[in-house]
């Protein structure tokens, strides 16, 4: 952008005005937090500008300094000619109010299982405080495995990920909620490395975008871990292991909660023979199943 154009941007308006019609025109692809450019760019420039994310209005019109711009800017470009998620330039995504810390070892927070854990799982599990031991699979950042722990404040979480970067990441959030004494990390390959327990829940947002798709991902998702996506032909890789090994790790009446994303198809050609229960979310409807022992075993 040419110098002498940049010095009409003065306000906070004027630059999420640029910012907008900038992602649009480049074509950005959205998902990891926002999914427009409107909200990811008051989010950035929010950042920028070391406001509150949830307060625009007030700061729309308010004159900004040369050092601010250019600050808000630069990172804007970063957005644009790097294809970066938003999380990774910022270093943090926040998931059903909490922030949590991420970079690019990770895959960034947004699982929808992050809403039925704000519920409790309700009505399926009827007392939240009656649950002892919550294992989170493919936990990544940990961020289910936090949200977990604040939503069963009796339970003890075991977070487990093959990826020990993966685990950096997690044990800083784990930190970070001031829950480290009731969340574990665990280096594993599923269930494999993992000492015996009987689980009352079981989440898992394991990698199951199937192969075609991989090769179709927008830029952006190929700046995230390839092991945190990949699930094979018909990603039902790693789903195949987890629906056999789960039911040794599970209490008489646990529960199992999967994500599977757009995978619908695939997972019911896989298991013609489960019937498990699809539970909706604010946008997903066929995302997210729950299995009992009983149906596994």
């Amino acid at each position: 952008m040419q110098q002498n154009a940049i010095q009409e941007l003065h306000t906070l308006r004027d630059l999420l005005r640029y910012a907008v019609s900038r992602f649009n025109a480049a074509g950005l692809s959205f998902g990891h937090g926002s999914d427009n450019a409107w909200d990811e760019a008051v989010y950035l420039l929010l950042h920028a500008l070391h406001l509150p994310l949830d307060t625009l209005d007030p700061f729309l019109d308010a004159r900004l300094l040369p050092e601010e711009r250019q600050r808000c800017l630069a990172l804007l470009e970063r957005r644009v000619s790097e294809r970066l998620p938003a999380a990774y330039l910022t270093g943090e995504a926040w998931l059903q109010g909490h922030r949590f810390k991420v970079d690019p070892r990770v895959i960034i927070p947004r699982s929808p299982i992050s809403e039925l854990l704000a519920d409790g799982l309700s009505p399926w599990i009827e007392d939240p405080d009656s649950v002892d031991y919550v294992l989170d699979l493919c936990t990544g950042s940990g961020c289910l495995a936090v949200l977990a722990a604040l939503a069963f404040p009796n339970a003890q979480v075991d977070a487990v990920d093959l990826s020990e970067q993966a685990l950096e990441v997690a044990d800083q959030n784990i930190e970070l909620s001031g829950l480290d004494g009731r969340i574990a990390t665990h280096c594993s390959d599923l269930f494999d490395q993992l000492p015996e327990c009987e689980y009352q829940l079981i989440l898992c947002n394991p990698p199951y975008v199937n192969s075609r798709s991989m090769q179709t991902l927008p830029q952006e998702y190929r700046h995230e871990p390839a092991m945190a996506l990949a699930g094979g032909e018909d990603g039902m890789d790693l789903v195949r292991r987890l629906l056999r090994d789960a039911p040794a790790f599970m209490a008489p009446d646990g529960l199992l909660v999967l994500e599977i994303g757009n995978e619908y198809a695939n997972f019911i050609a896989a298991f013609p023979e489960l019937d498990p229960v699809w539970l909706s979310t604010a946008n997903t409807e066929d995302h997210i199943l729950m299995l009992t022992r009983d149906q596994l075993a």
